[in-house]
């Protein structure tokens, strides 16, 4: 912990200590929860930046993995005990875990994160959850005396692994500054938005978007297939076009050859589209599109026997 018995002497509290910190040359300790696809390299990033890490993982051999692979080139990685036990640790916190549920449990299940917190501290949430959810949490932290942002993250995998993603962020704009250096690790741009629960809105719309692009475009191969015109045709033509969309260059190979490695698994964006469904709902605004997607991802997502990437949606039309 940074300075801390410094701080302790002169009754400062954790935010302004850490201000300090950086000053004589030193980082916060950032303590990390959820190790996944998008947690893990973003882990690795902040540990080879120089941040003391302590993670937490559901499976603990990830974060051992992590805490191992770390170690070993030099960087100061340690695994946590719990949720609680690797928040005390921590001047800023991040999680990055599948579901509302898994986040609930994170912070307020057995050992549960918000009771580790100290006074000072910041939480940084980069899920994907309701805004209802992201407020109440902005709601028990500003109670703690927590500063907090919900900022999920856009870029996939390799954006994950670069150094490349892209914050969608609700929260004030003073905790934003102080965060950015922490942000600024593992993204490329940074958008404040708005109060808590802000980055979650956009994020859950900007995800409703790509769904239903890649859907559209599963649908327009299974069209074309059907004249027997190869799909690589359509896609040439669509970069060429006013269709022209970055999900081509990424989701189009994918579709193509009919493999469906995750980057972002169909699980996670079938969760998405419920949660943009279910904040229409709560504004008696009726989306079509979405519940026709959904209808299609829902299907998909039971007949799969793997974890696949969101493109599988094109399954749909596959003849069995």
């Amino acid at each position: 912990m940074i300075c801390e018995s410094f701080g302790a002497e002169f009754g400062l509290e954790r935010e302004y200590i850490w201000i300090l910190s950086l000053e004589v040359g030193m980082k916060p300790t950032v303590g990390f929860i959820g190790l996944g696809l998008m947690g893990g390299p973003m882990a690795k990033n902040l540990a080879k930046a120089g941040f003391p890490l302590v993670v937490w993982n559901r499976t603990r051999e990830k974060a051992e993995e992590v805490a191992h692979e770390s170690i070993g080139v030099g960087f100061d990685v340690k695994v946590g005990a719990s949720p609680r036990g690797t928040a005390e640790k921590a001047d800023f916190l991040i999680t990055i875990v599948s579901d509302p549920p898994a986040l609930e449990e994170v912070l307020w299940g057995q050992d549960g994160a918000l009771e580790g917190l100290r006074r000072g501290s910041t939480y940084i949430d980069s899920s994907t959850v309701s805004p209802d959810l992201a407020r109440k949490i902005g709601k028990e932290c500003a109670e703690r005396g927590l500063s907090y942002l919900d900022a999920p993250v856009t870029g996939g995998t390799w954006g994950a692994e670069k150094g490349e993603l892209v914050f969608m962020v609700g929260g004030e704009e003073e905790v934003l500054e102080r965060a950015k250096p922490v942000l600024e690790t593992l993204g490329k741009r940074i958008f404040l938005l708005g109060t808590n629960g802000a980055g979650q809105t956009v994020k859950l719309a900007m995800n409703l978007i790509l769904a239903l692009q890649v859907e559209a475009l599963a649908e327009a191969l299974a069209l074309v297939s059907t004249e027997g015109i190869p799909g690589e045709r359509l896609i040439e033509v669509l970069q060429s076009s006013m269709a022209r969309a970055g999900v081509l260059d990424v989701k189009a190979p994918l579709m193509l050859k009919n493999e469906f490695p995750p980057s972002f698994p169909l699980r996670l964006m079938h969760k998405d589209i419920r949660l943009a469904l279910e904040l229409a709902k709560q504004h008696s605004l009726t989306l079509p599109a979405a519940a026709a997607s959904y209808s299609t991802y829902d299907a998909v997502k039971k007949s799969s026997k793997d974890d696949p990437d969101y493109a599988a949606v094109a399954r749909f039309w596959k003849k069995s």
